[in-house]
This record gives structure tokens, C-alpha cells and sequence, in this order.
């Protein structure tokens, strides 16, 4: 198992220890909302790695690396970059999809384009912003953070 997730889960139960000796009330109605709010995810996030898994399993790597690889350029840095400001998934979902579509061929700029559209862009929660925001400052807000998420995807690429 990778040390880092040993130090995670070792420090979490610390800190779990250290709130039931401060307060084992306040602690129990924690953790119970805590599994509660675990099991409304569950169905969605399942879901969602069992269509990943799917795609994967049928899209060979080579259609991966041709559509989002290194020579696809920037059309294929646009491409993911729109497929990640309309999907709406838990950005913890999309750190594992990151590494698999990387073992398959895609580029890191791509990835990058992919990850910062998914937790900077809302096209899910537009309609939101719109009754909040107002519908200028909503799409304005939108359309900066899919530049910028474009602009950090290829300085990313050239970085890394």
C-alpha cells in the first residue's frame, strides 16, 4: 500500500481520537452525518467510475492518444477542456480518471485542461449563477475561467 495513504488514514484516526477525547457527543453526531453524506455520494460516484471503467476498457489507448495526446495539439486540449466544463462530476472523481487517461496516452496538457474546466467552469451550476449572479457576470465568470483553465492547461504542458 502506498505510504501516503497509510499517513492519511493513520492521521484521520488520530484526529477522530483526539475529537472523541474532546467531545464524544459533538464526535458521534459527526461521523454519523459523515456516513450519511457517504451514502447520498455513493450511488452517483459509482456511477461514474463504472462508466469511466466502461470507457476505458472499450476505447483502446491509441483513440485515446490520436484524440487527446500530444498530436492532437490544441484541438485536442479544446476538446477535453469543453467535455470537462459540461460534465459535472466530484473533482475527487476526476484525479483518478486524470491518471488513468495519462496511462493511456493523453497529453498532460489535456489533463490539466480537463481537471481545471471540471472544478473551474460550471455549465451544471450555470443556471444557478444566472438567478444569483445575474446572466452577464454568470457567463463573463464562465467564460474567464475556461480562458484561464485553456491558458494553465498549456503552461502546464510546457512545464511539465
Amino acid at each position: 500500500m502506498n505510504p501516503t495513504i497509510i499517513f492519511i488514514n493513520l492521521f484521520a484516526l488520530g484526529c477522530l481520537i483526539l475529537a472523541f477525547t474532546k467531545d464524544r457527543a459533538k464526535t458521534e453526531q459527526s461521523v454519523k452525518v459523515a456516513v450519511k453524506s457517504f451514502f447520498r455520494i455513493l450511488p452517483p460516484v459509482l456511477i461514474i467510475i463504472i462508466v469511466i471503467g466502461l470507457l476505458l476498457g472499450f476505447v483502446p489507448p491509441s483513440e485515446i492518444s490520436k484524440v487527446i495526446g500530444e498530436q492532437s495539439g490544441f484541438d485536442g486540449v479544446l476538446f477535453i477542456a469543453l467535455l470537462g466544463a459540461i460534465l459535472h462530476m466530484p473533482a475527487i472523481i476526476s484525479f483518478p480518471l486524470a491518471g488513468s487517461l495519462l496511462k493511456s496516452g493523453a497529453s498532460i496538457s489535456a489533463v490539466a485542461a480537463f481537471i481545471t474546466t471540471l472544478t473551474m467552469v460550471g455549465t451544471a451550476t450555470l443556471p444557478l449563477e444566472v438567478k444569483e449572479l445575474g446572466k452577464k457576470i454568470a457567463l463573463l465568470r464562465n467564460g474567464i475561467s475556461f480562458v484561464i483553465a485553456i491558458v494553465i492547461a498549456l503552461i502546464m504542458g510546457v512545464i511539465l
